[in-house]
């Protein structure tokens, strides 16, 4: 279970902040994310080799829209919810001040 606030790591030094919480868990590629403070674990894990660089303030969530993610610290990771790939969310678009 994935809880709002929480901060996850992954083997590649991409750290997340969990804005929309869910049941699941993360993963990049076949390796489950890790809480801050844990990565220590990833001695020796190689990073997924469909990891995409996710740059810091971008936001990722689950296909269903249950589930989101933002961005803390760049790094590389295939994100995974539940097995299945998170998406980059679209800045909203805003009315023009015209």
């Amino acid at each position: 279970m994935v809880k709002t606030g929480q901060r996850y790591v992954s083997p590649g030094g991409a750290e997340m902040v969990v804005t929309k919480g869910g049941d699941g868990d993360f993963f990049d590629g076949e390796t489950q994310l890790q809480l801050k403070g844990a990565e220590a674990s990833f001695a020796g894990v190689a990073v997924s080799p469909d990891a995409i660089d996710m740059a810091l303030g971008k936001r990722f969530s689950s296909l269903d829209g249950a589930v989101s993610v933002l961005v803390t610290k760049a790094g590389r990771c295939d994100l995974r919810y539940n097995g299945d790939p998170m998406e980059l969310q679209q800045p909203k678009e805003l009315p023009s001040s015209d």
